[in-house]
C-alpha cells in the first residue's frame, strides 16, 4: 500500500528566514493599498517614497522579485536613503534566484545601516539571515541576541533563531522558539501553521491544536484546513478526520489529496474497498499524473478481483512514472 500522503514543507521557509513585518495583515487590505500605490506610481514613477512603500508591500507578501525591482530602483534614484537601501538588500537576500554573491552583498548594506541605525532591530535580523544563509550559524546567533537585546519581545528574532535551531537539528529548541514567537504576537497565522508541521512530524497529538488555531486565524486557509484533517487521521480519529477533510473540500473542490487520504481510510481503515475507488478515481480526474493514487486505485481494484482494471492502473502509473516498482511489483502478481 501506498501511505496517506501530508503537504511537503521547506524547512527554512521564507516566512521563517526574513523578518520583514512586524504583525500579520489582512490580505485584501494590503491589495488595496498596493493598487492605490500602483496608480500613485503611475502619475510618479520616480516617486522614491511610494517605491518603498510598495516595495515594502511587496516583501510582506513574499513577492521578492517585485520588491527587488522597486527597491532597486529607489536605492539607484536616492542611494542615501536608508529605507531604499534596506529595502533593496533584504530583497536581494531573500528572492528566490539569489546566489552567494547577492547575500554578500546584501548582507554589507546591512552592515552599513547597522552602523547608522545601531537601535533598529529589523536590520540586525536581516543581517542575522544572511548569516543563517552562509551557514555562519555562530555569528547569525550573535545578531539575533543584538536585536532581543533591543527588544526582547521582538517575535522575528525568535523565528530566525527558530530556523537556525531547526537546521542545526535541535528540534526542540525550535519548536521552544516558534512558541516564543506566537507568544509575541498571537496572530502569527505563519507560526502556528509552522508549529502545526513540526508537531505533525513528530506525530503528537498538538499539532491539531496548531493547525487549529491557524484556521481560526484564516478560515478559508487551506494549509491550515489540511493541516487540521491530517493530524486527526495520524491520530487514528479517522471519522473526524473524514469530515475535516470534506470542510476543505468545501472551500477547495479541488484539493486533490484530501480525495485522496479519504480514499487511503476507507480503504485500510475502514475496509470501504467501494468507497476508497471512488475517492481515488475522482482525486485522479482533478490529477490524472497522480501517481500514487492510481497505484492506490490499482490495490483496489485488484482486491475486488478486477485485474483488467487493476492492472490499466498499475500501468497508468508505470506510465507516468517509470521507477515506481510497488506497482510494477503488484502488476507482476496479476500475470
Amino acid at each position: 500500500m501506498f501511505k496517506f500522503l501530508f503537504l511537503s514543507i521547506s524547512i527554512l521557509a521564507i516566512f521563517l528566514l526574513v523578518g520583514c513585518g512586524e504583525k500579520s495583515t489582512n490580505k485584501l487590505t494590503t491589495a488595496s493599498k498596493k493598487e492605490n500605490l500602483d496608480s500613485l506610481l503611475k502619475l510618479d514613477p520616480n516617486n522614491v517614497e511610494l517605491l518603498i512603500k510598495r516595495g515594502n508591500k511587496y516583501l510582506e507578501s513574499y513577492k521578492f522579485y517585485d520588491a527587488l525591482s522597486d527597491g532597486a530602483k529607489a536605492y539607484r534614484l536616492d542611494s542615501n536613503n536608508l529605507e531604499a537601501r534596506f529595502l533593496y538588500a533584504n530583497a536581494l537576500n531573500n528572492r528566490a534566484e539569489r546566489t552567494q554573491v547577492d547575500i554578500e552583498n546584501a548582507k554589507q548594506h546591512f552592515l552599513y545601516l547597522i552602523k547608522r541605525q545601531p537601535g533598529n532591530k529589523k536590520i540586525y535580523v536581516s543581517l542575522a539571515s544572511s548569516y543563517t544563509q552562509q551557514g555562519d550559524y555562530e555569528k547569525s546567533f550573535q545578531y539575533i541576541n543584538e536585536a532581543l537585546r533591543i527588544d526582547k519581545k521582538y517575535r522575528d528574532a525568535y523565528i530566525l533563531k527558530g530556523t537556525n535551531y531547526l537546521t542545526l537539528g535541535n528540534r526542540k529548541l525550535a519548536k521552544s522558539s516558534y512558541e516564543t514567537a506566537i507568544q509575541q504576537d498571537t496572530k502569527f497565522f505563519e507560526g502556528y501553521l509552522y508549529l502545526g508541521y513540526l508537531y505533525s512530524e513528530d506525530n503528537d497529538p498538538l499539532a491539531v491544536e496548531y493547525f487549529r488555531t491557524a484556521a481560526t486565524l484564516r478560515p478559508k486557509s487551506t494549509d491550515a484546513l489540511y493541516g487540521i484533517a491530517y493530524s486527526l487521521q495520524q491520530q487514528l480519529k479517522f471519522d473526524e478526520a473524514l469530515k475535516a477533510y470534506r470542510d476543505l473540500l468545501q472551500v477547495d473542490q479541488k484539493f486533490y489529496l484530501a480525495l485522496f487520504n479519504q480514499g487511503y481510510i476507507k480503504q485500510f481503515e475502514q475496509n470501504q474497498v467501494d468507497s476508497a475507488i471512488y475517492y481515488y478515481r475522482n482525486a485522479i480526474d482533478l490529477q490524472p499524473k497522480f501517481v500514487k493514487g492510481l497505484h492506490n486505485l490499482g490495490l483496489c481494484y485488484a482486491s475486488l478481483g478486477r485485474k483488467s482494471e487493476a492492472l490499466k492502473a498499475f500501468s497508468s502509473a508505470l506510465k507516468y512514472n517509470p521507477n515506481f516498482e510497488i506497482s510494477r511489483i503488484e502488476a507482476n502478481k496479476l500475470r
